[in-house]
C-alpha cells in the first residue's frame, strides 16, 4: 500500500494544518508527528484526547504513522460512557494537548503531551524546503487506523474498527467525486472525535496533499474570513448551514465568500431543502450532500460535476456498491422513485469488526453486505434519496447519531422518574431535538427539564441531553408492554 499521506512523506513544504494562530506545512507536521510516532510505536492502542486544536491533529496523525489504533475521544463525554469507552479499548496511553487536565480514567493512563509549540520544519529552519525526516514504513492495508465509536439505538456505544484501507479508499473515492486536489483549502469547525470532522477533514486534506483551517468554534464571519482569503471548501453539518441561511439576508460578506467557494458540502444528517434553496438564492452555490456512517464511511455524494438535487445524498461512490432490500431481504432492482428499501452496502470503505463484539459484527452483515438500517428510494438516474430508518430510536440532531435507548436508562435511573421514553422532534437549527416524555414518581412534583437536562449531561455526552420535556400521567405501551413511540410523535 502507498503511503496514506504522500505530501508528508515527500516533505511537501506547502501548507497542512491550521488552527488559529498556529500553523504547520506537510513538512514540519511530518517532523513533529515522525517524532511523536517513533516514541508509541509498538503500543497497542492509544487514546486521543480530541479537542478541537492542532495538537490533536498531530497526535491523530502520529499514531497512523506509527501503525497504532487510536481511540479518538469526545471531551464533552459524560463518566459512563467514558469509562466504557476506555475499558472497552484498553488504550495503552493518552495523547493530549499540554495542560489539558483529563478525567480521572484518562488520568491514569500513561500520558504523552502533543506540543505543537516551535516547530520548524524538516530542515530545522522554517519556511525553508528539505528533505522529509524518515517516516516508518506503512502498514498493512487491513491494520486498524481508527476505533470510533458510535452510539445505537440500545446499549453502550460499539468501538467501530476501521482498517487502514478503508480510509484511504473513501478519501480516494471522495478525491473524485469533488475533483479534490493539493489546491484546494478546505475549512471546517467540526468536532474532531467523529468521521466527518476528523477522518473527511482533516486526513481528507493532509491525504490530497493539500490544507485545512479549522475554525476552533462555528461561527459565520469564521466562514466568511477564511473562504475570502483562500479557502475553497467548507464542510459543514445541517446546524450550521441553518445559521449561515440565517445570517445571508444582512450579511453580504458572508454571501460573497460563499459565492467564491468552490464546493459546498453538508452532511451527518439531511439538509432541509428551505435551507438548501435560501443558500443558493443569496449566493448562487448549491450546497451538496453526502451519505455515510461511522461503520461505512462514505457510501454516497452528489458529485461535485453533477446535479446538486435538494434532498438526495447522489450516488454510489467509486469502488462502492449500494442495494436496497424489501423486507424479506431480496434486493430491489426497481429505480423508480418510490419502492422504498433498506440500503446496504459493501466495499473497501466498511469496518473490519465491532471491537470485543463478533456477535454484533455477524448481525450487521447480509453474506458480505452491511444492513445501514436507512430506508431509501432510488431515482431514475441512480440519485439515492433517504427517507428514514428501519428503527424508530435514532436521534439526528446537530449532526449528531443519537441512540434514544442510552439516555432513557439514565433518565430512569433518576429518582423523581417513573417511567421514560426518548424521541426527535423536528428542529429548523438542529435537525431534530431530543424530547424526554417523563412519567414522574410524584405527580405533584415532577423533576424539571433543567434537572434532567444535568442529569443526562453528567452521565453521557452534553449533546445527548434533552432540550425538550414532556409529563405524562403513563406512557402509550402495546399489549406486550413495549412503548409505542408513533403515539407519542402523534
Amino acid at each position: 500500500m502507498s503511503p496514506l499521506f504522500p505530501a508528508l512523506a515527500a516533505g511537501s513544504t506547502r501548507p497542512a494544518l491550521q488552527f488559529g494562530d498556529q500553523a504547520l506545512s506537510h513538512a514540519e507536521l511530518a517532523t513533529l508527528a515522525g517524532a511523536l510516532a517513533a516514541r508509541i510505536a509498538g503500543a497497542p492502542r492509544v487514546a486521543v484526547w480530541a479537542t478541537p486544536t492542532l495538537g490533536t491533529a498531530v497526535g491523530v496523525v502520529a499514531a497512523l504513522l506509527a501503525g497504532v489504533p487510536v481511540v479518538p475521544v469526545n471531551p464533552k463525554t459524560g463518566e459512563r460512557e467514558l469509562t466504557h469507552i476506555v475499558t472497552d479499548s484498553s488504550p495503552a496511553l493518552v495523547l493530549a494537548e499540554r495542560g489539558v487536565e483529563l478525567p480521572p480514567i484518562l488520568a491514569e493512563l500513561a500520558r504523552l503531551d502533543t506540543d505543537v509549540d516551535h516547530v520548524t520544519d524538516a530542515t530545522g529552519v522554517p519556511g525553508e524546503a528539505g528533505p522529509a525526516a524518515p517516516l516508518p514504513a506503512e502498514p498493512s492495508p487491513e491494520a486498524p487506523a481508527l476505533i470510533v465509536y458510535t452510539s445505537g439505538t440500545t446499549g453502550p456505544p460499539k468501538g467501530v474498527v476501521l482498517p487502514r484501507r478503508a480510509v484511504a479508499a473513501t478519501l480516494d473515492a471522495l478525491e473524485d467525486a469533488w475533483q479534490w486536489t493539493e489546491a484546494d483549502v478546505l475549512v471546517h469547525a467540526l468536532p474532531l472525535f467523529h468521521v466527518h470532522g476528523l477522518i473527511l477533514g482533516i486526513l481528507g486534506p493532509l491525504r490530497r496533499g493539500g490544507s485545512v483551517r479549522h475554525l476552533g468554534r462555528f461561527a459565520t464571519d469564521g466562514v466568511a474570513r477564511e473562504l475570502s482569503s483562500g479557502a475553497t471548501m467548507l464542510f459543514g453539518v445541517p446546524t450550521m448551514y441553518h445559521r449561515i441561511a440565517e445570517a445571508l439576508a444582512g450579511d453580504p460578506a458572508l454571501a460573497k465568500a460563499l459565492t467564491g467557494a468552490r464546493l459546498l458540502v453538508s452532511g451527518s444528517a439531511a439538509l432541509p431543502v428551505h435551507d438548501h434553496e435560501r443558500i443558493a438564492a443569496s449566493t448562487g452555490r448549491r450546497v451538496i450532500e453526502r451519505y455515510g456512517m461511522t461503520e461505512t464511511l462514505m457510501n454516497t455524494s452528489v458529485r461535485a460535476d453533477g446535479e446538486p438535487r435538494a434532498g438526495t445524498v447522489g450516488v454510489p461512490l467509486a469502488g462502492v456498491e449500494l442495494r436496497l432490500v424489501d423486507e424479506t431481504g431480496a434486493a430491489i432492482a426497481a429505480y423508480d422513485g418510490e419502492t422504498v428499501g433498506e440500503i446496504q452496502v459493501r466495499g473497501p470503505n466498511l469496518f473490519t469488526e465491532y471491537l470485543n463484539r463478533p456477535d454484533a459484527t455477524a448481525a450487521a452483515f447480509d453474506d458480505g453486505w452491511f444492513r445501514t438500517g436507512d430506508m431509501a428510494i432510488r431515482d431514475p438516474d441512480g440519485y439515492v434519496r433517504i427517507v428514514g430508518r428501519k428503527a424508530t430510536d435514532l436521534i439526528k440532531s446537530g449532526g449528531y447519531k443519537i441512540g434514544a435507548g442510552e439516555i432513557e436508562n439514565v433518565l430512569l435511573e433518576h429518582p423523581g422518574v417513573r417511567e421514560a421514553a426518548v424521541t426527535g422532534e423536528p428542529d429548523e437549527d438542529l435537525g431534530e431535538r431530543i424530547v424526554a416524555w417523563i412519567v414522574p414518581a410524584q405527580a405533584d412534583a415532577p423533576p424539571t427539564a433543567e434537572e434532567l437536562a444535568a442529569h443526562v449531561g453528567a452521565q453521557l455526552a452534553s449533546h445527548k441531553r434533552p432540550r425538550t420535556v414532556r409529563y405524562l400521567e403513563a406512557l402509550p405501551r402495546n399489549d406486550m408492554g413495549k412503548i409505542m413511540k408513533r403515539a407519542l410523535r402523534g
